[in-house]
């Protein structure tokens, strides 16, 4: 198996670079792409495990990105989340990293208003417990979807979401990302790949995502996060056709959080799905990672 969207403590996940390696090892996972949100900075602990254990690592980000459309190509929906994997990063330029660092003071200013919001609905929480939670790393939703847990104002973390942490619930704050075009620029000039993360929560109608899908393309876009956990097995097809239509790479991911989102299961990108070594062997994707498989038992033509 593989798998090419991940998440550790450093963002919003509960394993450490380290221990997310450690747990693609016991399950056999054979390559392990790193996508923390907005940031870079557990990539190399994860490369170092990844070389201890004999696994392929691609390192990665998950950025958060900003889509109006135009009156020619549709816009997002109401609520909808544009997020930008950036696969095989090699040199981030200056501009990534004066972008990723724009990013990390708007996250700031996302969660302190969202804790205001918490104080005007009476809830009792304060800034250093949300650290404490975080472990120090950078903050984001899930972190106070747990505090709502501790707190025993909801029952789990599904519950928090649904009742505060979603679009139209009380404690939701709209993120602000990076132009898209930026984002796909910043990526393809240090030497990545980028790829639209789980499209299904762009909110807009199939009739109107392939014109959305090529606008992308034509600014910057290279590949689709076809499968996903959130989608069902039949969307995910017309998602894969999609992108063999329009030539882009066809990725595939958990999506993986730890203990934060049970339902996500590392290796796996639906309940009953593994993401099988195929992505890279049999697709141009591999191609893009030559020789990232262990042992170097399989080669790619250039």
């Amino acid at each position: 198996m593989i798998d090419l969207h991940t998440h550790s403590t450093v963002s919003d996940g509960s394993l450490s670079p380290a221990a997310l390696v450690a747990e693609a090892a016991n399950k056999e996972i054979r390559v392990l792409a790193l996508t923390d949100h907005d940031t870079l900075a557990g990539n190399d602990e994860a490369a170092e495990a990844a070389r201890s254990a004999g696994i392929g690592f691609i390192p990665g980000i998950e950025i958060s990105g900003n889509w109006t459309g135009s009156s020619k190509v549709p816009g997002l929906g109401p609520g909808a989340e544009m997020h930008i994997l950036g696969l095989g990063l090699g040199s981030p330029s200056p501009a990534f990293l004066a972008a990723i660092a724009a990013l990390a003071a708007r996250r700031l200013a996302r969660n302190l208003h969202i804790l205001d919001l918490m104080h005007e609905l009476s809830i009792d929480a304060t800034w250093e417990e949300i650290l404490a939670i975080s472990g120090g790393n950078s903050i984001g939703r899930p972190h106070f979807a747990t505090l709502l847990v501790q707190k025993k104002i909801v029952r789990n973390q599904e519950q928090a979401f649904s009742r505060y942490l979603t679009p139209g619930k009380p404690l939701y704050v709209p993120k602000v990302g990076l132009n898209f075009e930026e984002a796909a620029g910043i990526i393809r000039e240090s030497g990545g790949i980028p790829v639209l993360a789980h499209p299904m929560s762009l909110f807009v109608a199939w009739g109107r995502l392939p014109d959305l899908v090529k606008a992308l393309k034509e600014r910057g876009l290279m590949g689709l996060e076809a499968w996903h956990p959130m989608a069902k097995p039949k969307y995910c097809r017309r998602l894969q056709t999609l992108a063999e239509n329009l030539d882009l790479y066809v990725t595939e991911g958990s999506d993986f959080h730890g203990n934060l989102r049970p339902d996500r299961r590392l290796g796996h990108s639906g309940k009953d799905r593994k993401i099988v070594e195929n992505i890279l062997t049999e697709t141009a994707l591999g191609r893009a990672f030559p020789g990232i498989l262990p042992q170097g038992q399989i080669k790619f033509d250039t």
